[in-house]
């Protein structure tokens, strides 16, 4: 698939800039707005308190003119003073609205109403003043009233003494009334106690309303003098207040002005900022618009490609399990040829043969030597690469490993001028816990190499502990050719060798360093390289150190396995009836009572009522399996069950020994079994021996160029030819029952039941060493199997089983 390199990130990346930097240009556009805004928000609020001072200030002048015309009508000087109280708080709010106005005409303005109240408070004391000399004419008046009214009262009467309304008489009625008045005004005598003659008194009043009359005459020229001016006076008076409210309006309708200017220009701010809003929201909405179409775009072809991967993946990972295959069946195929080859050209080697054949044989040795190693380098990387590779933690002595190993290598290359040396801390003289098997199989290969690439010269193996106690380190160092700088790591690559001469003349398959790096990895250890080119290498294996503290420090001899004399109760349990007729045959042979049963459930209703002492069941079973048995038994709570041992029978590779102990089982034996070792574990478990690791991994069958051996059913079976023949006719019948049941699931394609039938058949066939049926039941028990190839896997199945059956038939005749 092409490569192609993705900027969906880039373009995301970007999307985000283009949109911050939008948000961040927009915020700042609303922030100078904003700021705007509230200047002309505080400006409309300010011009405001400003109309609203002018607003009081009109009540004020029309409360101070009122109280004007008051005091001016009745020139009271309570309300003169109420006037100038009202005056002094309107001069006083004129000063506090000259504060906050803006312009000098407005102060300018406000200062002229300020001298306007002055002007009219002179006014009114002017008027008050004429009002004062008015009021002195009014007393002149009021004296010569009262002068009168004494003339009268001393020597007259009036009609008014005769009647209240003399004027609605007629005139006769009146003229005849007033004719009778005068008579008795000039008969009237005088008065006694009067000291005054009449004459005097007269004179005396009549100068007096002379002198009052004169007053009065020039009271009223002053009078007429007095009206003009107080005419005059309010004539000035109404001028004032007009011009003070004219003064006042203009002011009040400059800020009005200034107001409607502030919330015109607070609309165009408003609708900027709408303007700014809606601008960016659409830019944003193209962007993002923009921006989605990029990025889906992207993601589309991302998810193609994908797609395109994971098929590719697929693919890679379908060649490699396809390469495990190979590598594993040619590996098999291999090793059977081989050994015949190896085997013969042992022979060959042996008996009497010339030069020239001896030649040929000691090629056809080598290479068969190599071929061997190569295909067991194959076996161990495939094991490695999927993950199968089994580590041991058992007991061993390092020195007797080195040892071993070293001296095996050196007697194959003892045609070389080599000293080998070795040296081994004495700290390291005691029992340690590892995997010895693995140990042997690095030291082999270093130290092989180090011999192949060594033509004189010294090997010298040391093992020691660290500083801290925590590793082992084992170092080979060889005086042989060694390694260019430049070419160290590459030795430790599959497949790969220094340099291409070094195939040439050494051999090799360039995988040995990379398996024990992978191998050391696995232990936990490292693997570490010092070499200079033309004067040797050496290479450090450093492991995880562990001492055995166990009782038991001398290693042990194997003992003889002794028949155990006393007898056992056996619950055994299998699916298949010819394995479970065969399990137990052996366990009668050796005088045991067994209660054999094909169902789980079953074996759980008998064991309820059945003392016993051993359990041996399958694992694999239909409906409950191995592990679910023992669990309900262990939670059955029957009397009977007392945790006697359990030993699992199983044809599975897939599982760690680890499970099996966790799920309660003693130990674990892999099908196929001989007598032997079922015979040898049921001792070691009535001994309390020490049980062998159990090796569940896949193991090499022995192979065979016959069609099939019954050398182990006849150990089962004590060589008993009778017991042998309906062994047989059982395994016929079933088998054929199975095939049939198989036939269908492939018809069906369920899988599932193919995987079932196919575990349930294989270990029969395993224990005839049938090899080619039991590689096809191996496929066809694997639940990767491929239904498009299951019925040409059946075909070949029954084609097999039919020609295997025939010769089997014989054998029971």
């Amino acid at each position: 698939m092409e490569s192609k390199k993705s900027y969906m990130p880039i373009k995301v990346l970007f999307s985000y800039i283009a949109l911050l930097g939008l948000v961040v240009t927009v915020g700042w556009f609303l922030y100078a707005e904003n700021v705007v805004y509230n200047k002309l928000e505080n400006k409309i609020a300010f011009e405001k308190t400003k109309i609203l001072k002018v607003s009081k200030l009109f009540s004020n002048v029309y409360k101070t003119e009122s109280l004007a015309r008051k005091t001016i009508q009745t020139n009271s000087e309570e309300d003169f003073k109420s006037y100038l109280t009202e005056t002094d708080s309107l001069k006083s709010r004129i000063d506090t609205l000259k504060q906050i106005v803006t312009t000098q005409y407005q102060k300018t303005l406000l200062d002229s109403v300020t001298y306007l109240l002055s002007e009219k408070t002179k006014n009114i004391k002017q008027l008050k003043t004429i009002k004062n000399k008015a009021d002195d004419e009014v007393s002149v008046n009021t004296a010569i009233d009262e002068i009168t009214k004494m003339e009268f009262k001393l020597r007259k009467l009036e009609l008014q003494d005769f009647n209240k309304n003399p004027n609605q008489l007629g005139s006769y009625q009146r003229n005849v009334l007033q004719k009778y008045v005068d008579y008795l005004n000039q008969n009237i005598p005088d008065d006694s106690t009067n000291t005054l003659s009449k004459q005097a008194s007269d004179s005396i009043l009549a100068n007096s309303k002379k002198l009052l009359s004169n007053v009065k005459l020039k009271a009223e020229k002053k009078k007429e003098s007095l009206n003009f001016e107080e005419n005059k006076l309010l004539k000035n008076e109404i001028a004032i207040s007009d011009q003070l409210r004219k003064v006042l309006r203009i002011i009040e309708r400059e800020i009005i002005i200034n107001s409607i200017k502030n919330n015109s220009l607070k609309e165009k701010s408003l609708k900027k900022v709408n303007e700014i809003v809606t601008a960016s929201a659409i830019i944003g909405l193209v962007l993002t618009l923009f921006f989605s179409i990029l990025i889906v775009s992207d993601y589309s072809k991302s998810q193609v490609y994908k797609k395109k991967l994971e098929i590719a993946n697929f693919k890679t990972k379908n060649l490699l399990k396809s390469r495990e295959q190979l590598i594993s069946t040619v590996s098999h195929d291999l090793k059977t040829p081989l050994s015949t080859i190896v085997g013969y050209s042992e022979l060959l080697g042996n008996s009497d043969v010339n030069t020239k054949q001896s030649y040929f044989i000691k090629n056809i040795k080598n290479s068969s030597e190599y071929i061997t190693q190569l295909v067991q380098d194959l076996l161990d990387f495939s094991q490695i690469e999927a993950g199968k590779i089994t580590i041991e933690k058992v007991p061993f002595l390092l020195p007797e490993v080195i040892d071993e190993v070293a001296k095996s290598i050196q007697t194959v290359y003892k045609q070389k001028n080599i000293d080998l040396i070795i040296n081994v801390d004495d700290k390291l003289g005691t029992r340690i816990v590892g995997d010895p098997f693995r140990l042997k199989q690095i030291l082999s290969n270093i130290i092989g190499n180090a011999y192949k690439f060594t033509e004189e010269g010294f090997i010298k193996i040391s093992a020691y502990i660290t500083e801290n106690n925590d590793f082992f380190v084992v170092s080979i160092q060889d005086s042989g050719i060694g390694i260019e700088k430049g070419n160290q790591q590459l030795v430790f690559e599959e497949f790969a060798q220094a340099n291409e001469n070094i195939e040439k003349k050494y051999g090799g398959t360039g995988l040995g360093l990379s398996i024990c790096q992978k191998i050391i990895s696995i232990l936990g250890g490292n693997l570490r390289l010092e070499s200079t080119f033309g004067k040797g290498s050496t290479f450090q294996i450093q492991l995880p150190l562990l001492f055995d503290h166990s009782q038991n420090t001398n290693i042990e001899e194997k003992k003889p396995v002794i028949a155990n004399t006393q007898k056992q109760t056996f619950i055994v349990l299998d699916d298949d009836i010819n394995l479970l007729n065969l399990t137990s045959g052996v366990l009668r042979q050796e005088k045991h009572e067994v209660f054999s049963f094909n169902s789980a459930e079953k074996a759980l209703e008998a064991i309820e009522n059945t003392p016993f002492d051993f359990i041996i069941t399958d694992i694999q079973m239909p409906e409950m399996d191995g592990f679910m048995f023992l669990e309900k038994l262990k939670n059955s709570g029957y009397s009977t069950f007392k945790n006697q041992p359990a030993i699992a029978l199983t044809g599975r590779t897939d599982l760690d020994a680890a499970v099996y102990t966790e799920a309660g089982f003693t130990t674990v034996i892999q099908k196929p079994y001989s007598p032997k070792i079922l015979l040898e574990t049921i001792h070691r478990i009535l001994e309390h021996d020490t049980l062998p690791t159990a090796d569940i991994n896949e193991k090499e069958e022995t192979v065979t160029s016959e069609l099939y051996v019954l050398d182990t059913l006849k150990e089962f079976l004590g060589n008993d030819e009778e017991a042998l023949k309906e062994i047989l006719k059982s395994f016929i019948e079933n088998s054929s029952q199975n095939l049939n049941a198989l036939e269908i699931a492939v018809e069906e394609k369920n899988t599932a039941e193919i995987n079932s039938i196919a575990h349930r058949m294989a270990p029969m066939f395993k224990q005839i060493q049938t090899r080619e049926i039991g590689d096809i039941l191996r496929v066809l028990e694997s639940k990767a199997l491929d239904l498009s190839e299951a019925a040409a896997i059946f075909s070949a199945l029954k084609s097999k089983t039919t020609v295997l059956f025939d010769a089997l038939r014989e054998e029971v005749v």
